[in-house]
C-alpha cells in the first residue's frame, strides 16, 4: 500500500513538472511570433504606403492643329545640258559670252566644216552628172537603144548620191552647235583653236526660270499630298521665303528610305541659284479636333507606345498612336479621348493599379 502510493506521488510530481515546463515553453515562444509578425506588418505597412504615388497631370482636350511636314530639299534647273560635239574637230568660232542669257537656236560654237563642204560639193556634181546621163538613158531606152537594167543602175545612182549628200549636210549642221532652249550659259572650257571631241564639256546651259526643288516626304503622308499643292523654303543665307507649286510626284516609295520623291516649281526672279539647299514647308490641312498631350507623357516601346492614364484614381496604361509633334507636344491620334487624365510625372514609378494622388493638373 505505501509502493502505490509513493507511485502515484511519483506520477502527479512528473505531471505537474510538464505541465510547468509546457507553460514555461509557451510564455517564451510567444513573444518571437509577435516580433515575427511585427515586421510583417511594418512592411504592410510600407507596401501599402507604395501604392500612392504624387504625381503631375494633363486633362486631354481638343486643339486646332496646322499639319506641317519639313523636309529637305534641293534647288534644279529646270532644263540643264552641257554642251559638246557630236564629232571631233577644230573651233573656228566661239559665239557666246559666259553667264549670258541666250535664246533658242542662238549659234554658240562653229566647228572647222572646209572639208565636209568640199565633199558635199563633190556629190552634187556626181549626182548632177548622174541625172545628165540618165536622161540621155531614157531616150534611148525608147528607142531600144540601150538596155533597162542599164537605166535602172543609172537611175540608182542618182538616189545614191542624193542620200550621200543628205548625210553630208548632216554632219555639216554638227559643226555647229546651237542652244537647244532659252536659258543662262555657264563659264566656258575651251578657248579658240581648240581640238574637241564628242566628250569634251564646252559650257552648260541652264534655264533657271522656273526653278524646280526635289525633296522627299514620309510614306505615310503619301495620301496627304497632291499635284497643285503650295510649298514654302527658305534657302541659305536668306531670310525670304520662296512659294512654289508640286507639279510631279513620284509614283514609287524609296525602298531604302520609305519616302516619296516630290518635285515643285519655283518662280525665279534671278535671286535663286540651281543646287542651294532649300528648306521646305508644306501645310496639308487644318484639323480643328487634335489631340495633343505632353511629348514626355508618351512612354516608348519596341512595338507599341503608351501612356498612363487615370482610371478611377489608379494607374491605368494605354496603347496610343502618335502624329504630328512640336517642341513641347505630341499629337495622338488613337489610344485617348477627350477628358481623359494623362500622368505627365513619375511614369518610370508607376505600376498598374497603383493609386494616384495629384500635385498639379493642368
Amino acid at each position: 500500500m505505501a509502493g502505490n502510493t509513493k507511485i502515484l506521488k511519483t506520477v502527479l510530481f512528473l505531471i505537474v513538472a510538464a505541465v510547468i515546463i509546457g507553460f514555461i515553453i509557451m510564455k517564451a515562444t510567444t513573444p518571437g511570433k509577435k516580433a515575427e509578425n511585427a515586421p510583417e506588418k511594418a512592411a504592410g505597412g510600407k507596401a501599402g504606403g507604395a501604392k500612392n504615388l504624387l504625381v503631375d497631370a494633363y486633362v486631354v482636350k481638343t486643339t486646332s492643329l496646322n499639319e506641317t511636314i519639313e523636309a529637305s530639299g534641293t534647288l534644279q534647273s529646270n532644263e540643264e545640258v552641257q554642251v559638246q560635239a557630236e564629232i571631233t574637230g577644230r573651233v573656228t568660232g566661239l559665239f557666246f559670252k559666259e553667264g549670258t542669257q541666250v535664246s533658242k537656236g542662238t549659234l554658240l560654237v562653229k566647228i572647222y566644216d572646209e572639208d565636209l563642204k568640199a565633199q558635199l560639193q563633190k556629190l552634187e556634181l556626181q549626182r548632177q552628172l548622174a541625172k545628165t546621163t540618165l536622161e540621155r538613158q531614157e531616150n534611148l531606152l525608147k528607142i531600144n537603144g540601150i538596155s533597162r537594167q542599164d537605166v535602172d543602175v543609172t537611175r540608182n545612182q542618182v538616189s545614191a548620191y542624193g542620200a550621200d549628200i543628205e548625210y553630208t549636210r548632216t554632219q555639216l549642221q554638227k559643226t555647229e552647235l546651237r542652244a537647244p532652249f532659252s536659258g543662262r550659259l555657264g563659264l566656258r572650257n575651251v578657248s579658240l583653236g581648240a581640238i574637241v571631241t564628242p566628250t569634251t564639256i564646252i559650257t552648260t546651259l541652264q534655264q533657271i526660270d522656273p526653278l524646280k526643288v526635289d525633296f522627299s516626304v514620309p510614306e505615310k503622308y503619301r495620301t496627304a499630298i497632291s499635284q497643285g499643292d503650295q510649298v514654302d523654303f527658305k534657302v541659305a543665307g536668306d531670310q525670304q521665303t520662296y512659294k512654289g507649286q508640286i507639279y510631279a510626284i513620284d509614283p514609287k516609295i524609296d525602298l531604302s528610305t520609305r519616302t516619296i520623291k516630290i518635285r515643285g516649281l519655283v518662280p525665279n526672279a534671278g535671286k535663286l541659284f540651281p543646287g542651294a539647299f532649300a528648306r521646305v514647308q508644306i501645310s496639308l490641312k487644318n484639323m480643328p479636333d487634335a489631340i495633343m498631350i505632353p511629348t514626355q507623357a508618351v512612354i516608348p516601346g519596341t512595338r507599341d507606345k503608351k501612356v498612363a492614364i487615370a482610371d478611377s484614381g489608379k494607374a491605368k496604361f494605354v496603347i496610343v498612336e502618335t502624329g504630328i509633334r512640336n517642341a513641347d507636344n505630341v499629337q495622338v491620334t488613337s489610344g485617348l479621348n477627350p477628358g481623359d487624365t494623362v500622368i505627365t510625372s513619375g511614369i518610370m514609378q508607376l505600376r498598374p493599379g497603383m493609386v494616384l494622388k495629384y500635385n498639379e493638373i493642368k
